[in-house]
């Protein structure tokens, strides 16, 4: 059994390590900046593993001419070109399309923002790979483009929910994990509040690595647990939710500052982008907990009629998993400071 835990804890860890490498700059970005009239400057982000890109490419409608050559760049897992283009009718009622985004497996960011302040914003994915640009956003599509970013970002935001699944295995009770998660979503609501409007600002990759450094804690709280040692966040643990949730909520806006708010509707992005990031994490929630709800009985039935839940082989190895996958990025994200 020690030995199956240690084979699945290796194979957790490579799997979550790329993941987590590849967070941040999942989904590729295009950003559309009018800088003077008629005049924008475009960014074009794709994920990329050294210097080996993902083959999509953005296609701008033929009125967008090309005013300075193309300049790209490798970065540690995105290729990034940056270009301008002078567009006399602007962008209103053109097709933009992702050229190979059918037959890839992330989604592109489009954000279109003028000098007059209006901003477009728009997901595209294999199934929709291209958009007409409207002329102005409407309050309706600005919630549904902010609800889907934020559902999108904690779903696939890998240290964000094992942080979460791990708060699921050091409480017990329904009530407690409702406290808790409550906690948690109180506290990311304030500082991704905060630092998107510009009241906090602080650099990305402390944040990431004292991210890491929340998740391996609560392993070890799990652990302590499981051997009897109750501490503080097992006798409160909304209270220790609501102080990582603080600095989770640093990490959401992180992601949310790159996209940008739309300025004619900043409290409608910035809401529904929250009540997006809520709505996966339960989803999460419920997928967590059935399971959990499908496995006990059977370990119980099979393996060991008598034992504690909370002193189970797969709990415990559970939350050595989750420490020691969090330790990697606590250390990777260290090193990146000075790499």
């Amino acid at each position: 059994m020690i030995r199956l835990l240690g084979i699945v804890f290796l194979l957790l860890a490579a799997a979550f390590s790329g993941q987590a490498r590849a967070h941040d700059l999942r989904p590729a970005y295009l950003a559309i900046t009018e800088s003077a009239p008629d005049v924008y400057a475009v960014t074009w982000k794709a994920p990329a593993l050294g210097e080996r890109r993902l083959a999509i490419y953005p296609s701008l409608p033929k009125s967008a001419v090309e005013e300075t050559q193309r300049e790209g760049v490798f970065l540690s897992d995105a290729y990034v070109e940056r270009w301008t283009v002078r567009a006399p009718t602007g962008f209103a009622g053109e097709t933009i399309t992702i050229d190979g985004l059918p037959e890839s497996r992330t989604d592109v960011l489009v954000r279109i923002e003028r000098l007059n302040g209006d901003t477009s914003t728009a997901r595209l994915t294999p199934a929709r790979p291209s958009f007409e640009v409207p002329a102005s956003m409407g309050l309706r599509q600005v919630a549904a483009a902010y609800l889907g970013l934020g559902v999108e970002h904690i779903l696939f935001g890998v240290d964000h929910l094992i942080f979460v699944l791990a708060l699921i295995l050091l409480v017990r009770g329904w009530k407690r994990i409702c406290l808790t998660v409550t906690a948690f979503t109180v506290a990311h609501s304030i500082t991704l509040g905060a630092a998107t409007l510009g009241y906090l600002n602080v650099p990305g990759p402390p944040v990431q690595a004292a991210i890491a450094l929340s998740i391996a804690l609560v392993a070890v709280e799990i652990v302590n647990g499981s051997r009897g040692q109750e501490s503080l966040a097992a006798r409160i643990p909304w209270l220790i939710a609501f102080a990582f949730g603080l600095l989770h909520g640093l990490g959401f806006a992180g992601a949310l500052s790159e996209v940008g708010l739309p300025n004619h509707a900043i409290p409608v992005a910035l809401l529904f982008f929250n009540i997006g990031v809520e709505l996966g994490q339960l989803l999460f929630i419920a997928a967590v907990m059935a399971l959990f709800a499908i496995l006990r009985p059977l370990w119980f039935r099979v393996v060991d009629p008598n034992a504690s839940w909370s002193h189970t082989m797969p709990l415990v190895g559970a939350a050595y998993c989750i420490g020691g996958v969090a330790s990697f990025w606590l250390i990777e994200r260290v090193y990146g400071f000075w790499a």
